[in-house]
């Protein structure tokens, strides 16, 4: 696949509930790794969030994730990709951002 993968995300904020989030049209997701200082609870838009994870392999597949509250960004991986049981629609994403050379 040449073509990157890109995403953005929005800071959650502290006091949402992460059903009222899916019924708003985004997914709950986290971002940690070693070029992050702690993790970053964030919500990134469900449609887009479904197309990435079509497209992606977790572990493998680069993305560029942008977060405009934040000054960090760059490339991170899917980590883990959590879905409902029973709907089997996107339930939760784990981001990991990979070390700067």
């Amino acid at each position: 696949m040449s073509r990157s993968l890109t995403i953005e995300g929005q800071l959650r904020p502290a006091n949402a509930k992460p059903n009222a989030l899916r019924r708003e049209g985004k997914t709950p997701a986290v971002l940690y790794g070693p070029a992050i200082a702690s993790s970053v609870a964030l919500v990134v838009d469900s449609h887009a969030a479904e197309l990435l994870v079509r497209d992606a392999r977790p572990q493998k597949t680069p993305i560029q994730l942008s977060v405009p509250e934040l000054p960090w960004q760059g490339t991170v991986v899917l980590q883990e990709v959590q879905t409902h049981p029973a709907r089997d629609t996107l339930y939760h994403l784990s981001f990991l951002a990979k070390a700067e050379n």
